[in-house]
């Protein structure tokens, strides 16, 4: 049994990125690419046309990160994308006021790798996609429906 092109991997945050990750800027949606500039931008969606039965048909969100573990540092900074209903919401202050920048932890996270860079400089990369960022509590991850802890003393649960 092969291991089919595309197939994403699990992988455990802390084995990935041993000092973390610093977010670089704002997460927002990951646009279609469309060779018309004057036409309305599109989010992406997770699958593929060709095969539906690939990938989660969540729409897609995107963030520049930079791991501070990397050595080469043309590959210390990358995309991650985000595959949740709602836009994931970094939870912690920034590290510097107004730049943007934090550290963050990912959850649900994959890697699938890549041929990355150009001939004959190639080399073996990752395209890395999570579920969402730990201490996000904007909607990207499922909240329990009515938790006792939350509710009003006068109200009953359902």
């Amino acid at each position: 049994m092969a291991i089919q092109r595309g197939h994403r991997f699990p992988v455990e945050f802390r084995n990935a990125f041993p000092q973390g990750l610093v977010q670089m800027g704002e997460i927002g949606p990951a646009i279609k690419y469309n060779p018309d500039r004057n036409a309305v931008p599109e989010q992406e969606f997770d699958f593929d046309p060709k095969n539906p039965d690939v990938g989660t048909q969540q729409p897609m969100w995107k963030v520049t990160v930079s791991d501070p573990n990397q050595d080469k540092a043309k590959r210390a900074s990358f995309e991650v994308i985000f595959l949740a209903q709602v836009q994931p919401v970094p939870a912690n202050e920034e590290l510097v006021p107004g730049t943007g920048m934090r550290m963050i932890e990912l959850e649900g996270l994959t890697a699938e790798p890549r041929m990355m860079g150009q001939a004959p400089y190639q080399y073996l990369g990752y395209t890395f996609r999570a579920t969402g960022i730990k201490g996000d509590n904007s909607g990207a991850k499922q909240a329990p429906a009515n938790p006792g802890a939350s509710r009003p003393r006068d109200e009953k649960a359902a």
